[in-house]
């Protein structure tokens, strides 16, 4: 295809989720003329500000960057309407799109969501679709509208979410799904073959960003509950407790039968009581230390039976 018959495609994208996507173009021949991404944000210990996964690879690709802080200025309205795009692509951007800027390309805008919609609109769907006990998921691609995720459905592909399936695994499995469903419908996108289909308005939930308090588990709840919390969360930010005032993070456990005072450690596994049942701790990371094994954890942190986690 040479440059003149290319279309010309546009990209809004931020995190790993959307860089993989990104990818996925590039290595297909469809680069797009333009990348948007977040600005960078303080990250790490030093808090400095650290470009974001799609910024790197739109550097290392040699694409276009564009990196504002928000687009409802009539100047970032004006700079994106003049790449005179076929099409525009987003995925986990982070910005409200205003209408100008869905109107500007002679396609409109789509967006690859991580999730089967209507079910999870919003900004955790892979977290809660693991919280909530879902059995499958998926990527929904949209005709993007001025609502948060209410747009016409163009396609979707399920991905099973497997027992045991933590929330880092999930979202890469996504990703990849994602990549592939865009790859194999842009030809019909660009073509206008696909036709848009309006979500019902049955089964609409949404995914409320995940709050920093949702993080510590609460040994009051169910150990199941707390199962799907340590998976939602695994391997980043991580769900955590608190022994001893130390905090520890735990990235894997599985809910089995068990009693006692909420936050007991029941034996030397260690298997801690919960609301309902117990939960068994496989993984822990000590702040600053390598994630370890429960038997490798035990030999460098006491969990006595007996003890109790801080409520």
């Amino acid at each position: 295809m040479s440059a003149a018959e290319r279309p010309r495609l546009g990209f809004l994208g931020t995190p790993d989720f959307a860089a993989t996507i990104l990818r996925a173009l590039i290595d297909a021949g469809r680069p797009p003329v333009c990348v948007y991404a977040q600005p960078p944000r303080p990250a790490g210990r030093g808090h400095k500000p650290q470009p974001s996964a799609v910024e790197l690879l739109a550097r290392e690709a040699g694409s276009e960057l564009r990196t504002p802080v928000k687009l409802r200025d009539p100047e970032a309205t004006r700079a994106f309407a003049s790449l005179d795009l076929d099409l525009a692509i987003v995925a986990a951007y982070g910005l409200i799109l205003p209408q100008p800027v869905l109107e500007a390309p002679r396609r409109g805008c789509v967006n690859l969501h991580a999730s089967l919609l209507p079910r999870w609109r919003g900004a955790a769907p892979i977290q809660r679709a693991i919280l909530a006990g879902d059995t499958v998921t998926g990527i929904t691609l949209m005709q993007m509208d001025a609502g948060l995720d209410t747009g016409a459905m163009l396609r979707q592909e399920t991905l099973p979410i497997d027992p045991g399936v933590t929330g880092g695994a999930l979202h890469d499995g996504l990703a990849a799904l994602a990549a592939r469903l865009l790859v194999d419908s842009l030809s019909d996108l660009l073509a206008g073959r696909l036709d848009p289909t309006p979500q019902p308005a049955d089964g609409m939930t949404y995914a409320a960003k995940i709050d920093r308090a949702e993080l510590r588990l609460d040994w009051t709840r169910p150990a199941l509950e707390l199962e799907r919390a340590v998976r939602a969360f695994a391997p980043r930010p991580g769900a955590y407790a608190v022994h001893g005032g130390e905090r520890i993070k735990i990235l894997g456990a599985v809910a089995l039968d068990g009693t006692g005072a909420p936050g007991t450690v029941l034996d030397a596994q260690p298997t801690i009581a919960c609301g309902a049942r117990a939960l068994r701790l496989t993984r822990l990371q000590r702040a600053g230390r390598d994630a370890l094994d429960a038997e490798s954890f035990r030999r460098g942190f006491a969990l006595p039976p007996g003890s109790q986690f801080d409520a």
